[in-house]
């Protein structure tokens, strides 16, 4: 599992012109990718480390500030650019596949007492945020 977690200062996410999930104030942005193997301890561990991680200002985590975050699938953090000008798509989970792990890694993040906040699976998403820093790291499983 793979994901990009920015600190923002408000983030949101539209379908079809509609906001779908925002998150005010001091917050983690966060894109979220499966890959095939990911599993339970995975979605534990990720939703551990960006609960934990101190990302904020101030080296505080959201566990510590009680931040909201905005989840978003992101199936592309697993194109693979190495060969050609297209990239490739199949470390990235399928559909059917990733749906119920992203899921999870939400539900695993309000089981810690996280305000969470997301996009529509599989849906053309217009993501919106204002960067804090800009601090934006990757953290994998």
């Amino acid at each position: 599992m793979r994901a990009v977690a920015s600190r923002v200062r408000g983030a949101s996410v539209a379908v079809d012109g509609r906001t779908v999930g925002v998150i005010e104030g001091e917050g983690l942005l966060v894109l979220l990718g499966v890959t095939h193997t990911d599993g339970d301890e995975d979605v534990e561990r990720m939703a551990r480390k960006l609960w934990e991680l101190r990302l904020l200002e101030g080296e505080r985590s959201c566990a510590d500030a009680g931040a909201p975050l905005l989840v978003v699938s992101q199936f592309t953090l697993y194109g693979d650019t190495r060969k050609g000008r297209r990239p490739s798509w199949s470390a990235a989970a399928r559909p059917e596949v990733a749906g119920p792990v992203v899921d999870a890694v939400v539900a695993a993040l309000r089981a810690r007492g996280a305000h969470v906040e997301t996009g529509r699976f599989g849906a053309a998403m217009a993501v919106a945020s204002v960067n804090d820093g800009p601090f934006t790291v990757i953290v994998e499983t």
